[in-house]
């Protein structure tokens, strides 16, 4: 019985840690928290730059398939040099990251929608060449 509820506190504990390493690496999408965080010393801070290396686990696609905010993933992989993590203290880098995503977004989503376009023209003359 004691053994069934400490696997149940276990359980607990790890949906627990994985939610919020989860909503903590997706944060790290948004450049305006990137420049606060830099701005606050985290970035100084030896053992929080060791938990940034620690989540790149999140890297593997068992872990990367929960994400809803990809681009977390390069701001990770940045955050793992000095030279760019000394450079978010500066709102305007921070404001040329964010400028940066919206462009490829907007650039992605373009893209994105002629492809669907053409996909659909495709499937829309062979179902009439078909019959």
């Amino acid at each position: 019985m004691a053994a069934a509820v400490a696997i149940e506190t276990d359980d607990a504990g790890n949906r627990l840690r994985f939610q919020l390493e989860l909503e903590f690496v997706q944060c790290l999408a948004n450049p305006n928290y990137l420049n606060f965080l830099a701005q606050r010393g985290y970035f100084k801070d030896k053992a929080f730059v060791n938990y940034l290396k620690y989540l790149l686990y999140w890297k593997d696609p068992e872990y990367a398939k929960y994400l809803k905010y990809p681009q977390c993933l390069h701001m990770l992989e940045l955050l793992q040099y000095e030279h760019f993590r000394k450079e978010l203290v500066n709102a305007q880098c921070a404001k040329f990251i964010d400028e940066q995503q919206i462009l490829h977004w907007q650039h992605y989503s373009r893209k994105r929608m002629r492809l669907q376009q053409a996909l659909a023209e495709q499937q829309q003359q062979n179902n009439t060449s078909g019959k």
